[in-house]
């Protein structure tokens, strides 16, 4: 998530009750998850496992609960509950506010747009022109949408990450992380019936240019969707996944979180991809291996019985 605009050091350990060290003139941009971090960014750190990554990361600025060593040109804000502290951020620059109306007043429509009765367009909302937005469908806060954008009834854009703080010593395990981030839709995008876009959770969800999606179609927080991909019914993409140009996943297909698959790779349906993919090549099966060499072992796995007896037989 990106501030308005960039924020003192100084102030921003004020406002979460952090001491500073390092850098300590310095300006943050904004502030990011881990998998998603840029120079300027603030990131958090609460568990030793992870401190060395962040420090490392392409964040400047590090949200820790422990001093310890680092380049000189970065700061630490070192404060005992460091989660906390992102979401005294988060809400700070994305407050909640409600809404009683269909569409916001801070919501912008573009020229020659439909909104059907009951969907819902949230606050500083972006609509661009020529869209459809069917009946239920739902676009939460700071989302944006290009222009010639479907969106096919009781779709949600923009719902939270399902990304939580777990700390197995505390009576809720689970901590809910604010969600900073938006949506963004591009240009000529259409998505189907009952598809469920998650906002980042500090970086934006986008979906790129062209892009069709059928039915039943999740994707997770902070993945970025290339051109052109093309996904069947029932796809699940989970958090931070990096799908680059023309890929096309058919029904089914799961996608494991902080992966990448390249340029016009075609994962076949019912296929679960836990690890990157290279582009240019036809994937199936669990996990998803070349389609062909796949197909040929379950052809021998189907032979077993039949080799089992002739062994036996012998």
């Amino acid at each position: 998530m990106k501030f308005p605009s960039p924020v003192s050091l100084q102030w921003i350990a004020d406002l979460i009750g952090a001491r500073l060290v390092g850098n300590t003139t310095a300006q943050a941009t904004g502030i990011n998850e881990i998998h998603r971090v840029e120079p300027g960014d603030l990131v958090f750190v609460d568990h030793p496992k992870y401190y060395d990554k962040c420090i490392r990361s392409a964040a400047s600025f590090i949200i820790i609960n422990k001093e310890t060593s680092f380049p000189a040109e970065k700061a630490l804000l070192i404060t005992d509950n460091p989660f906390e502290a992102y979401q005294t951020i988060i809400k700070h620059f994305r407050p909640f506010v409600s809404s009683n109306k269909a569409v916001s007043d801070s919501a912008v429509i573009g020229e020659g747009s439909w909104i059907a009765p009951n969907a819902y367009v949230g606050n500083h909302v972006t609509i661009g022109t020529n869209c459809r937005i069917h009946p239920g469908v739902t676009i939460m806060d700071h989302c944006v949408i290009g222009n010639n954008v479907v969106i096919q009834a009781g779709s949600v854009i923009g719902s939270d990450a399902f990304y939580y703080n777990t700390k197995k010593d505390r009576e809720v395990w689970y901590k809910r992380m604010e969600s900073g981030g938006r949506v963004v839709i591009e240009d000529d995008v259409e998505i189907g019936a009952a598809c469920t876009i998650d906002r980042g959770v500090s970086h934006d969800t986008l979906i790129g240019r062209g892009t069709k999606m059928d039915n039943q179609v999740h994707i997770g927080h902070d993945s970025v969707i290339g051109p052109n991909c093309l996904f069947a019914a029932q796809v699940g993409i989970a958090g931070a996944v990096e799908i680059g140009a023309g890929v096309i996943l058919w029904g089914q297909v799961g996608v494991s979180k902080t992966l990448s698959i390249g340029d016009n790779a075609v994962v076949l349906a019912q296929s679960g991809v836990p690890a990157s993919l290279e582009g240019g090549k036809i994937y199936f099966g669990t996990p998803t291996a070349d389609a062909m060499e796949k197909k040929k072992e379950l052809i021998w796995i189907k032979r077993i019985p039949e080799i089992w007896a002739k062994l036996n037989a012998k």
